[in-house]
C-alpha cells in the first residue's frame, strides 16, 4: 500500500531526470508530510511526444462520480485487478504516469497497541518512480481536475514485516514503456521491486498527524 509520501527533490531536478517540461503550477517542496487530496507531482508522456511534470490530486476520482466523495478514495490502484475494475481499466491502458517522491511511509502496530511509522526509500537514495494512472474529472462548473493513483502489488522478503502491499517503482529502463512511448507491454512492469532496493527506518509518531509538517519526519528514531 501507500498512504503517505515525502518529495524533496526540486521541481527542476525533477524535470531533468525525466526530461519532463514542468508546468507552472507545482505543487512546493520538500513535503515531508503529503497525504490524499494533496497535490503530488507526476510525469506524464503528450501526445506530441514531450513529457510532462504537473500536479494532480492525489486520489483519482472516476467519471461517473457527481462529487469527489461520491464513493471510496482511490488513492491506490491493485496490479491485480487494475484491468478489471471500472474505475482503472481505462486509465491502465491509456493514461498512465509516474509520480515522483523520496520516500512513503508504513506502519506497524506496537506492544501499546499504536502506530509506529516507518520511512521507506530506496537503498541508493535515488527518487522512487511509482507507476501511477490517471483520471481527469469533470468539476461542477465544467473544469476539469487531473487525479490520480499509485500502482501497488504484492509484497516480497522483509518488507512483508511492514505491509503486505508496496507501490510498483519503475525503473529507469521502464520508464518509455510505462508512459505509453515504447509500444505495448506495460502489464508486465507491475510487479514488486527487487528485495534489496528498498531501506526503511523507524521515525516518530509525530507524522501519524496530516498536519504535521518538517525534515524531522523523515529522521530515525
Amino acid at each position: 500500500m501507500c498512504g503517505r509520501m515525502a518529495i524533496t527533490l526540486p521541481p527542476d531536478a525533477m524535470s531533468q531526470l525525466f526530461s519532463a517540461a514542468p508546468a507552472n503550477d507545482l505543487p512546493p517542496v520538500p513535503n515531508y508530510n503529503i497525504c490524499p487530496t494533496n497535490q503530488v507531482h507526476i510525469v506524464t508522456s503528450a501526445e506530441e511526444g514531450q513529457r510532462k511534470l504537473g500536479a494532480m490530486r492525489w486520489g483519482l476520482i472516476p467519471h461517473w462520480y457527481k462529487k469527489p466523495n461520491d464513493g471510496p478514495l482511490l488513492i491506490n490502484a491493485r496490479a491485480e485487478t487494475i484491468a478489471e475494475k471500472p474505475a482503472f481499466r481505462a486509465a491502465v491502458r491509456e493514461r498512465r504516469g509516474i509520480i515522483v517522491a523520496s520516500g512513503f511511509y508504513e506502519w506497524t502496530k506496537s506492544e501499546d497497541d499504536g502506530r509506529d511509522p516507518w520511512y521507506i526509500t530506496r537503498q541508493d537514495a535515488a527518487p522512487l518512480a511509482f507507476a501511477a494512472i490517471w483520471q481527469d474529472w469533470k468539476q461542477p462548473d465544467g473544469s476539469r481536475l487531473a487525479t490520480c493513483a499509485v500502482v501497488t502489488t504484492a509484497a516480497i522478503g522483509k518488507m512483508t514485516a511492514l505491509h503486505s502491499r508496496v507501490p510498483v517503482i519503475l525503473a529507469e529502463a521502464d520508464w518509455p514503456l510505462w508512459l505509453g512511448e515504447a509500444g505495448k507491454g506495460a502489464a508486465a512492469l507491475m510487479q514488486p521491486a527487487a528485495e534489496d532496493l528498498l531501506h526503511w527506518h523507524r521515525v516518530d509518531r509525530a507524522v501519524n498527524s496530516n498536519r504535521a509538517t518538517g525534515a524531522a519526519l523523515v529522521a530515525p528514531v
